[in-house]
């Protein structure tokens, strides 16, 4: 099963909410995606027109494409209810928060994003996680070692 995630999600933001949602792909993306040519690394959402579009995700082209392949960072649109939609607009104008994409994965046939929302962290919060993330560390060592 293929799973991208990204991993600089956790560790630059806070998130506090999750939301799955369907990603409109071309014909050669989905066969790059099942390949594992994808990135999350430097990529984000945001909301244009009551509508959520994906920027700055990497696709690498597919091998076997003819002339018909795609850009490989093109502007995706995602698949939400308009409920939610307005809600994550309300959440990003008004309170500050900005949409991650944390993981690329498949349901049954169909390619969904899962999105975060979430606060930047400042560097003293990232030292903070790093030092948790230490310790739990640490801690499952020692039980393991018992």
């Amino acid at each position: 099963m293929i799973e991208i995630k990204n991993k600089k999600a956790s560790y630059d933001y806070f998130i506090e909410e999750e939301i799955e949602c369907g990603i409109v792909l071309k014909g050669t993306e989905i066969k790059s995606i099942r390949e594992g040519n994808a990135n999350l690394k430097d990529c984000y959402a945001i909301v244009r027109n009551n509508e959520v579009f994906l920027l700055n995700m990497y696709i690498a082209k597919y091998n076997d494409a003819s002339i018909f392949n795609h850009d490989e960072r093109r502007t995706r649109k995602l698949l939400l209810n308009k409920r939610e939609i307005l809600k994550l607009r309300d959440r990003v104008e008004i309170s500050g928060y900005t949409l991650i994409p944390i993981k690329l994965y498949f349901k049954g046939n169909k390619a969904k994003i899962l999105l975060g929302v979430g606060k930047g962290k400042k560097n003293y919060d990232k030292r903070e996680s790093i030092k948790e993330k230490d310790m739990k560390r640490d801690i499952e060592k020692l039980l393991k070692n018992r």
